[in-house]
């Protein structure tokens, strides 16, 4: 018989996966929509149904199945699909998020200093630090197989990120992929860690993918996002849901990361407040949910910014390059060969940049990008080579200091080291209110 000609019938062994996963249910507050749980089977897909039940619960725990494959083979019945519902609703693994929360608040442990009075701009700077893993080669990359950090490596890492910022001291920094309380980088509060040992006071913080336990890879607990860090004063703060990946599978949405926008708003003494917003976009969704996303985000702007009639900041880590970049596909550092982890080809997707381009300014204009494309470049997956492709943007509905936005990739451009110190460099402007 034709595989699609069996899909649609129950395999019992195939609920044992599941509520296996759910053995740890318990009482929660909310039942979330449900997203991609009536997808057709995947094709090619794994069955677990091969091994007795100790020998998968063996594997599971060991991180041996990754959650694509557990995934991929729960899906082949349509009625393990249905039973994908109570793991959304009753969630066991706190993974769901609301669509609109307030964020959380951080403040340094250190002595509060004096809130600066604004000299006529402020300095911003957004960086994606890699959670603190600088470039130890971890299996998502293609480059290595590590999952796990130990205490001593992310807190060198932390080191040397703050030396980086404190060189540069902005006055307000965006930064995307930050944990907080994860397994995979020693349960190190990282944003505290930075409040305290950096010039900034004041921070919120959005989760992205937050979960009790994840069953893949031996993961275990995640809290990872993306976090508005200030020289003054924060309130307001705001996470905003973004679309989930649209070709994934329920079960595989359940387990699997939550884009956000992250708001605040930023009192700067004698001047008009700053709503500041932080994003970091899916970069392993192959179908329409990076342009939902950016049309959400560009909604999400709209009313933040009331048309122009408040000052607005937002930038992050977009996972696009600009309009009229010259190569989309094709990079030398491309190895990845899991297709869940396929992320660097962008013919078609430039064009949902165009209305940022058109409605905001950035802090390097197009024009400028385009006659000199190298020295804005800001991230690489390869230690071993050089930045090789432009994803992270600062935008604002003011203006920037004329000749001011620039990317610290190196000593020789930018002044900074940062190779080192994560896959993404960051990217700078000076911003006049």
């Amino acid at each position: 018989m034709h595989e699609k000609e069996v899909v649609g019938l129950p395999d019992i062994r195939q609920f044992h996966d599941l509520f296996f996963f759910c053995a740890r249910c318990s009482t929660t507050r909310r039942a979330p929509p449900i997203y991609g749980i009536f997808r057709g089977p995947s094709k090619g897909s794994a069955s677990l149904s091969q091994l007795d039940r100790e020998q998968k619960r063996e594997l599971i725990q060991k991180g041996r199945f990754s959650l694509m494959t557990v995934a991929k083979a729960l899906g082949r019945s349509r009625l393990a699909r249905l039973a994908v519902i109570p793991l959304w609703s009753l969630d066991p693994f706190d993974a769901n998020l609301p669509t609109r929360q307030p964020a959380e608040l951080y403040r340094s442990s250190r002595r509060a200093a004096l809130v600066p009075e604004y000299d006529g701009g402020l300095k911003v700077m957004s960086w994606n630090i890699k959670y603190g893993g600088g470039r130890i080669d971890f299996f998502y990359d293609g480059h290595g197989d590590r999952v796990l950090m130990y205490e001593h490596e992310v807190l060198h890492h932390l080191q040397r990120l703050a030396h980086a910022i404190n060189k540069v001291e902005p006055d307000v920094l965006l930064i995307q992929e930050i944990d907080l309380r994860s397994r995979r980088s020693s349960m190190i509060d990282q944003l505290q860690w930075l409040l305290d040992h950096t010039s900034l006071s004041f921070a919120a913080f959005a989760s992205q993918w937050k979960i009790g336990w994840l069953p893949s890879r031996g993961l275990g607990a995640v809290d990872t996002g993306i976090a508005i860090l200030s020289r003054y004063p924060i309130d307001q703060q705001q996470r905003w849901a973004l679309p989930l990946i649209d070709e994934q599978d329920g079960l595989t949405q359940y387990f699997f990361l939550r884009r956000c926008l992250l708001t605040a708003r930023i009192n700067v003494p004698g001047v008009e407040p700053l709503q500041c917003a932080c994003v970091h976009t899916s970069a392993f969704a192959s179908g329409d949910t990076k342009r939902w996303q950016f049309d959400t985000l560009g909604r999400y702007l709209d009313e933040l910014g009331e048309g122009g009639e408040r000052a607005l900041l937002f930038g992050g880590d977009f996972n696009i390059p600009p309009p009229g970049a010259r190569r989309l596909h094709g990079f030398d550092d491309s190895v990845a060969v899991e297709e869940a982890f396929q992320a660097n080809d962008f013919r078609g997707q430039t064009r949902w940049l165009e209305p940022l381009y058109e409605h905001y300014n950035p802090a390097v204009p197009l024009e400028a990008y385009l006659e000199n494309e190298d020295a804005y470049f800001s991230h690489t997956t390869d230690a071993n080579g050089f930045w090789n492709r432009k994803l992270d943007y600062l935008f604002t509905n003011r203006s920037w200091r004329p000749g001011s936005g620039l990317t610290f990739q190196s000593v020789e451009n930018g002044g900074i080291e940062t190779m080192p110190l994560s896959d993404h460099a960051p990217v700078f402007g000076v911003l006049e209110l």
